[in-house]
């Protein structure tokens, strides 16, 4: 059994939380630090993949997620000019057991946070992190406090303590949050509309954000990088008619937005550290690799972190536990990190002929098998193992420790 630690986790975000519960229930003596002064969510809605979903309820979260998610089924998206799918994928065309969960990120996080005050893990929130010192967090607002056996920065894109600074990419998108109405589109599937790669639009299923119990969807809408302010100056008025003209679907969910404030701008980054980690410092989340969304697997990401992070630290000790998580997630961060970049330019870009590539001749051999179960494996998140041979060897572990102390 390897040794307990006394463990500082950098940001209480999805990853954090998850961390947190993770390594508590393994008798690791946990504090969480954030910067604001009370722990809360930013974005909108995400869908948790069932990888995703395993970790939570690991966690005992899962029950709590999906009593406030919207079970999505089907991701599914055309084109607006005439009217072609160009992209369809089914999480289990047989049945139910595999499905993605659309999910508000307040919904998500109230899910984690309960988890974590159950365990009566501490957050010590008003801490804004600017660095270490030999094991110690020091902090904007007061001293520093440690020391650490170990800090674990998930702390974001942001992050004062990682030193990924990646690149940032030509499209992000205005996501906001409003009713799902009357309307024809079904309540368990993410819905696309795309015009080349220059205009993409969603409708995403999201269940009900807490305390409310009304059905909810996030609607995004693609724009430059440097795009927001010239949509602002257009008006509300120039963008639904637009966005109708193009989707008339669209038109109820848009009709919601009356105030430009309602959507919130998002810019994407890509890059991947090489090695997530240092003597007494690792990264998970997006404070190690970063990428669009277009693969819906940002949240996953920094769940599978947490997950192998845990399991190295029971299975080896010191920096050679950092190693071991280093290792665990690197082909599965690597393939996703290769498949959203190949992926992204053919929804989000200025290109002409890459959309004519993805609507003439990839959407349809993706509908050929073994196509079509590539696809659910991609959007599952269980293209690779995600945690590499870490659980088998983990489970090991355990079963031996059980059997020596019989």
């Amino acid at each position: 059994m390897t040794a307990r630690r006394h463990i500082a986790i950098v940001g209480a975000g999805i990853g954090g939380l998850a961390a947190a519960s993770l390594l508590a229930d393994h008798g690791h003596r946990v504090e969480i630090f954030d910067q604001f002064a009370t722990p809360k969510p930013v974005g909108s809605g995400l869908v948790i993949q069932p990888v995703g979903q395993a970790v939570l309820d690991q966690i005992g979260a899962g029950k709590t997620a999906r009593a406030k998610g919207q079970k999505i089924k089907r991701m599914l998206g055309h084109e607006a000019d005439h009217g072609r799918r160009v992209l369809n994928v089914w999480y289990d065309r047989q049945g139910a057991r595999n499905c993605g969960l659309g999910i508000h990120r307040a919904s998500l996080f109230a899910a984690l946070l309960e988890a974590v005050s159950a365990r009566g893990i501490a957050i010590r929130s008003g801490h804004t992190v600017t660095g270490t010192e030999e094991g110690y967090l020091t902090f904007r607002e007061c001293d520093r406090q440690g020391p650490f056996d170990l800090i674990i920065d998930s702390a974001g894109a942001r992050s004062a303590l990682s030193p990924l600074a990646g690149y940032g990419l030509p499209y992000g998108a205005i996501w906001g949050t409003v009713d799902w109405p009357e309307t024809n589109l079904p309540i368990d599937q993410l819905r696309q509309c795309y015009r080349r790669a220059d205009r993409m639009m969603g409708v995403l299923p999201m269940g009900a954000l807490p305390g409310d119990t009304s059905p909810k969807a996030a609607i995004f809408w693609s724009l430059p990088r440097d795009g927001y302010q010239g949509w602002q100056d257009a008006g509300l008025a120039a963008w639904v008619e637009e966005a109708t003209a193009l989707w008339p679907d669209f038109a109820p969910f848009a009709a919601q937005i009356t105030d430009p404030a309602q959507m919130t701008m998002a810019r994407y980054s890509h890059g991947t550290m090489r090695k997530p980690w240092s003597p007494g410092l690792v990264h998970i989340g997006d404070a190690a690799h970063r990428a669009s969304p277009q693969l819906g697997q940002g949240a996953n990401m920094a769940l599978l972190d947490a997950l192998a992070l845990s399991q190295a630290l029971e299975t080896a000790e010191g920096d050679a536990a950092l190693a071991l998580y280093a290792k665990a997630r690197r082909w599965h961060v690597m393939v996703y990190q290769a498949m959203s970049a190949a992926f992204t330019p053919q929804y989000q870009s200025d290109s002409r002929w890459l959309p004519a590539l993805r609507d003439r001749v990839l959407y349809p051999l993706s509908q050929v098998p073994p196509g079509p179960s590539i696809l659910t494996a991609i959007v599952c998140g269980t293209m690779l193992p995600p945690t590499g041979r870490l659980s088998t060897r983990a489970s090991h572990e355990r079963l031996a420790v059980k059997a020596a102390n019989r």
